[in-house]
């Protein structure tokens, strides 16, 4: 049965038409289109499933530097709202990051980025709208997960924060479907050394130009 898509927003789909654009003119350059996408779905449960060993790394941190601290964390309505807030900035944040480390890749700087939300899953996202090499796109795609978990992660280690570490933990996880997009591209096995990696204007994933 084949795959049905999602509806797209009038701004995902002038994207689909310029991808669509640049398919064409790596073909008539002489490039193979390999797509190395995920469905939203599996992303999110895979990313369970990859972070799950960084999280705990990051628990056993955090417990081992704060092993005499037996302050108790409460929680009131004050706390709560304002620990949402800060998810929510942190969750802008992951994307900008990713925008921000693109963009200085992308020969279209920030002009070759864009922003969405997947609404039916409540995934937001980043695409660059220019190709990159393996090495820039890892690095863009790594880098809110270095600062914002792991990152953030050793701050609260160090000053005793079980609010803060609770954050890194979220983002940690948030990072997962980063990650699964890093290990398809790691395991992927060009035929030729000259490959470019596209970000999907719209899906989860990216889609890789292969020099015939």
């Amino acid at each position: 049965m084949q795959k049905k898509e999602r509806q797209l927003t009038p701004i995902e789909q002038k994207r689909k038409e310029d991808f669509e654009k640049t398919c064409e003119e790596m073909a008539q350059k002489g490039y193979l289109k390999r797509d190395l996408t995920v469905g939203v779905l599996q992303a999110n449960i895979m990313a369970v499933i990859i972070m799950l060993p960084f999280a705990i790394l990051a628990l056993i941190m955090y417990l081992f530097a704060n092993s005499s601290n037996s302050r108790n964390f409460s929680f009131s309505l004050s706390t709560c709202i304002i620990f949402l807030i800060a998810l929510l900035l942190l969750t802008v944040l992951h994307e900008a990051i990713h925008g921000l480390t693109w963009g200085f890749f992308a020969k279209g700087h920030w002009n070759a980025i864009a922003f969405g939300v997947i609404w039916k899953m409540l995934t937001p996202y980043c695409a660059c709208t220019e190709p990159l090499t393996k090495q820039q796109y890892i690095v863009g795609a790594a880098m809110p997960t270095l600062i914002l978990g792991f990152g953030l992660a050793g701050i609260a280690a160090s000053i005793g924060s079980y609010g803060l570490f609770a954050l890194s933990e979220i983002m940690i996880f948030g990072g997962g479907g980063d990650f699964l997009i890093i290990l398809k591209l790691l395991l992927y096995r060009c035929r030729n050394r000259e490959v470019l990696y596209y970000d999907h204007p719209y899906e989860c994933g990216v889609v890789a130009f292969e020099k015939k």
